[in-house]
């Protein structure tokens, strides 16, 4: 098994499939694609297995945000102790990939899914994507952060505003951006993660 965790061990890989479907049709064809029979269809599963899974249509969102939130990768040591050169390329790909997943159609999709209901039918998928997609990958992040600090690489006095710190520096004004309309490419993913990451390293390392 890698180190870095991919994909959310709660789902089998034919629910991951199924997902994955969904969240095609999302953005194909916006929110009035999602639909039970038509997820059924794109999958070729049955809508009881849809319900027996997910639950109601919130449940399955919901879902299909956590799913694409488990593709930000996160390292966990399971108590090993790290040095800092493999922190920071731990580092260096939780934020490669936390922009990447940001910029993608499927994350742009949601989100201005959830900004266009906001005044509609309240709040639901807002909190959906806060609870289910952003607070899953700060946990994880928080985690990796807590390890280094464990390890005496990180010297921190507050996990969370450290890990705020770290996700302004990689993020930025980036996803804003993005749902605009300003289309990013790999290369400045990476980039963008390494200068994050040596920029927290100036504020965090351990002297």
């Amino acid at each position: 098994m890698s180190d870095e965790t991919e994909i959310d061990v709660h789902f089998s890989p034919r629910q991951q499939a199924v997902l994955e479907q969904a969240l095609r049709l999302l953005v194909e064809g916006g929110e009035k694609s999602v639909t039970t029979a038509g997820i059924a269809r794109a999958a070729s599963c049955s809508k009881e297995s849809l319900y027996k899974w997910f639950g109601d249509r919130d449940g399955l969102l919901a879902a299909m945000v956590a799913y694409q939130a488990s593709k930000v990768r996160t390292f966990e040591s399971a108590g090993h102790r790290l040095d800092g050169d493999e922190l920071k390329r731990h580092l260096k790909a939780f934020g490669e990939d936390l922009l990447g997943v940001l910029a993608g159609d499927v994350s742009l999709a949601l989100n201005r899914l959830a900004i266009g209901r906001v005044t509609r039918d309240g709040q639901k998928l807002g909190r959906m994507l806060l609870e289910r997609g952003r607070a899953q990958i700060d946990q994880r992040a928080r985690a990796l952060l807590e390890d280094g600090r464990r390890s005496g690489v990180l010297l921190f006095d507050n996990g969370d505003e450290a890990y705020r710190v770290l996700y302004g520096l990689i993020v930025g004004d980036s996803h804003v951006r993005q749902l605009l309309g300003e289309v990013a490419d790999r290369g400045m993913f990476q980039r963008r993660a390494e200068r994050a990451v040596e920029r927290f390293w100036l504020l965090y390392a351990a002297k």
